[in-house]
């Protein structure tokens, strides 16, 4: 596209402001990114998160803290397919089992991963596709509230 003597070249995708923003405006490359920096950020405390010296409280501040919010920046923008929220479970639960460790099952007396379910009833907080619904939610509504205050300031009704 040319505009003014400047050219401008079609992209499929391109990075703005640490998003990745595509073309078909899917967000399927946004979540992988995010994930991917997820698990760099994992890696990076892996030696807390797996230390028998380090409490499951600390543990978990630390994946709330420090893993969390780099995979869920900017997720208020997000519309969520099953697939997609399928991933960040996994994400999630991957996590929580490496925090929280194996258990020994009391019948046939050998160590197991835990099940999701387990995970969700130890983590005993909302996970992460609830926390992106609820945070698209509050953002909706700033939104809407934002409205209202222009309206009100331009004088076209609303409570004062």
């Amino acid at each position: 596209m040319k505009t003014d003597n400047s050219s401008f070249e079609r992209m499929e995708e391109f990075k703005y402001l640490g998003t990745i923003i595509t073309n078909q405006n899917s967000i399927q490359e946004e979540i992988k990114s995010r994930l991917k920096s997820g698990n760099v950020c994992y890696h990076s405390v892996q030696n807390l998160l797996c230390s028998s010296l380090v409490s499951k409280n600390l543990k978990i501040t630390i994946y709330r803290t420090i893993i969390l919010p780099v995979v869920l920046n900017g997720c208020e923008t997000w519309s969520l397919t099953l697939r997609e929220e399928r991933w960040l479970r996994t994400f999630e639960n991957r996590v929580l089992g490496r925090i929280f460790g194996p258990k020994r099952d009391e019948v046939i007396g050998e160590w197991r991963k835990l099940h999701n379910k387990e995970l969700n009833v130890l983590y005993s907080s909302s996970n992460s596709v609830y926390f992106i619904k609820s945070r698209r939610m509050r953002w909706a509504g700033h939104i809407a509230c934002m409205g209202e205050r222009e309206r009100r300031v331009q004088g076209f009704g609303g409570e004062t």
